[in-house]
């Protein structure tokens, strides 16, 4: 997406036949602000820059939308180590944001389930079984340590303005990990979406150390449901993921689920499976939740079906298999943009270490600062210089004494004195002067010089401060949140191999109908994806989807089309009664368009769907001819296109064709190979 400041909108041209007048006078009043249609325009940019900047959107520096920055910066004002009542906290956030209470209770939730910031106390809901949380007056919540480490400092926040001008809130948070990438985020604002998923915490860590190295690195999802990952098509965040549930097969009638794919919950889980056998996709006996703290749910198989083919039936018809699909579109420079995680990540580091250095930089300037007082102190203390403001009779006077006192031991201070230092130096009550240790004094100034060294140390090695800053955090939270998320490859599950025969397809051949609603005594077994290849006796063929009761007259074969099936064909020229024999597969075709297996003038004689047919072609006997017949092995002839006109059987005209072998429905072994070809 890419955006240029200080552009005025694009006015749409009006559609239809309007002639160039009418195209110019609808231009200038989409650009007059004070036409109708220019408020318009001028209001929804307004709204939809609004949605998308402060609502929908998270921003690239804290990965927080503007809700979750103020619910965690109003816990930060009230932190104090214990629990806050939810609604006190929502009433806290309302300074802060300008829209319902309920829209601040369900963002806390929903941050708060992310275990990472807020610390939980009472029914917050429950992920897996997608159970609400309890009303906000009585549950509780605070900050974790985490959060109080990694997110906040005032001295580097930016702050503005709240909504009513009587607070002032952070634009973001100096967050020190990755929260965006750490968490995820959706969000759906005007004509544009953002779908991050979340990744490991420890993960993202070791991905920014390999950063600030420049090493290779790479990172993937993780999920608090767990399940297993594929992940061929991430794309880094710009594709999409295929997560499946974990189903353990307990014995062959059981299956239980033991960890759900995002996006569901046990209950969507169990509809889903529901749904499924209610359509006849799966055949299950019963399911039941005895999800408490770990999912699992149990899956209970009637008799004659199987564990080991019901699982990929699952995979294939059900929530136990989902595709998430990603798009990263996040705030950066107030515009949005569209980046890869791994770009997300790099931003993330380089604004660590700049974090890091504005931290470094403050606690020196207050380290020079505390150390030029105490060293003031201790000269205007040790050497008795507030003796000399005791005859002083005005504020001049002493300030210019104190001044005159410090001019033996100007080696000793490392900055200018200011009327600022003079000012603290009269703070100073006489208790403290009376007791005040030299000793003391100087052992803390050497505390503070060694800490200023070490800043400065870490000063001239930014990245190597920002590796031990990350390696610390690893070491102290990392344990707390282990990947949750298998990955690996996960194989396709074709939905057409799986699926249940449970359509049964009769035929009424007296009648000449076909359909599910028709009674045979041996039906056509089919699934929901299949359909009929029907074979006329007049050589003309056509697939047709299943259907309840269809008319299709005299036929000669009826069976499910296989692209890979083999038919043998014997058919007769009416007018010379000459025999033409063929192999030949329906491997292409159009759904309800009729063809034809035989040239014109010709009608089926023996159609097969079978392997090794045999079948006699007999003509009329003389006395010149030994024997008037000759038998016709399909497995010998090549197969052909259904179109072909076929071989010849005998030069002569046939008076009759008998079957000798029907054959069978499998392939000889040696003959496999000769039919692949």
């Amino acid at each position: 997406m890419t955006d240029h400041e200080g552009d005025d909108p694009q006015l749409s041209l009006p559609f239809g036949n309007g002639d160039d007048d009418d195209a110019v006078k609808t231009l200038k009043e989409q650009a007059d602000p004070d036409s109708l249609r220019g408020m318009m325009a001028g209001y929804f940019l307004e709204y939809a820059s609004y949605v998308i900047r402060d609502r929908a959107i998270p921003h690239l520096d804290d990965g927080l939308k503007p809700v979750q920055c103020r619910i965690l910066h109003s816990l930060h004002e009230v932190d104090d180590g214990k629990f806050h009542k939810v609604a006190n906290i929502v009433g806290h956030v309302m300074k802060y944001h300008p829209h319902g209470d309920m829209s601040i209770y369900n963002a806390l939730v929903h941050l708060a389930n992310k275990e990472y910031f807020i610390d939980r106390q009472g029914n917050f809901g429950n992920i897996l079984t997608g159970d609400g949380a309890a009303a906000a007056r009585y549950i509780e919540c605070r900050l974790t340590p985490l959060a109080r480490e990694v997110l906040f400092n005032k001295e580097i926040t930016h702050f503005v303005d709240s909504y009513d001008g009587r607070n002032k809130e952070p634009v973001t948070l100096p967050a020190k990990v990755p929260v965006l990438l750490m968490q995820g985020s959706e969000g759906i604002a005007v004509g544009m979406s953002t779908r991050i998923l979340s990744h490991n915490f420890g993960e993202l860590l070791q991905a920014q150390v390999a950063i600030l190295r420049d090493e290779p690195f790479e990172i993937l999802p993780d999920f608090l449901q767990g399940g297993r990952m594929d992940v061929s098509e991430y794309e880094e965040g710009m594709g999409k993921v295929r997560v499946r549930a974990d189903i353990e097969i307990v014995d062959d009638k059981t299956l239980a689920v033991r960890q759900l794919p995002p996006t569901t919950t046990t209950e969507s889980m169990m509809a889903s499976i529901q749904d499924a056998a209610f359509k006849g996709k799966v055949k299950i006996a019963s399911v039941t939740d005895y999800t408490a703290e770990h999912v699992e749910i149990e899956i209970k198989l009637p008799r004659g079906i199987h564990a080991d083919t019901t699982l990929p039936a699952l995979y294939a018809h059900t929530n136990c298999e989902v595709s998430i699909s990603c798009n990263c579109l996040v705030i950066y420079n107030e515009r949005p943009v569209r980046m890869t995680v791994g770009d997300v990540l790099r931003h993330n580091t380089t604004k660590l270490v700049e974090d890091l250095r504005r931290e470094l930089e403050l606690e020196l300037g207050k380290l020079l600062d505390l150390h030029h007082f105490k060293t003031l102190a201790q000269i205007f203390i040790e050497n008795r210089i507030y003796k000399a403001i005791e005859e002083c009779t005005s504020m001049e006077l002493i300030v210019a004494a104190i001044y005159d006192g410090f001019v033996p031991f100007q080696k000793q201070i490392q900055r200018v004195i200011t009327d600022d230092d003079i000012a603290d130096l009269l703070k100073i009550p006489i208790r403290r002067i009376s007791l005040f240790d030299i000793e003391k004094n100087q052992t803390e100034l050497r505390e503070i010089e060694a800490r200023m060294a070490e800043i400065r140390k870490h000063l001239a090695s930014m990245t190597d401060f920002a590796i031990s800053f990350l390696d610390r955090l690893y070491e102290k939270y990392a344990a707390d949140y282990p990947r949750r998320t298998t990955i690996g490859e996960l194989k396709q599950v074709d939905a057409r191999k799986v699926a249940l025969k449970n359509i049964k397809v009769g035929h009424d051949r007296k009648g000449g109908f076909i359909g599910t609603a028709v009674k045979s005594e041996e039906p056509i077994l089919c699934t929901e994806y299949d359909k009929i290849l029907i074979f006329k006796t007049d050589g003309t063929y056509r697939v047709i989807p299943l259907s309840e009761k269809l008319y299709v007259g005299p036929v000669s074969l009826i069976r499910k089309v296989d692209k890979a099936q083999v038919y043998c064909l014997v058919y007769r020229d009416k007018k010379t009664k000459m025999c033409y024999a063929k192999r030949f597969r329906v491997d292409r075709f159009i759904v309800d368009r009729e063809y034809s297996c035989v040239p014109k003038g010709c009608k089926i004689e023996k159609l097969f769907d079978r392997h090794g047919v045999v079948v006699r072609a007999e003509w009329e006997a003389t006395r010149r001819t030994k024997e008037n017949w000759v038998e016709v092995e399909f497995d010998s002839i090549p197969i052909r296109g259904a179109q072909a006109r076929g071989g010849r059987v005998a030069v002569k005209p046939i008076t009759k064709v008998t079957t000798i072998k029907r054959g069978s429905d499998k392939l000889a072994p040696d003959q496999e190979n000769s039919d692949n070809e």
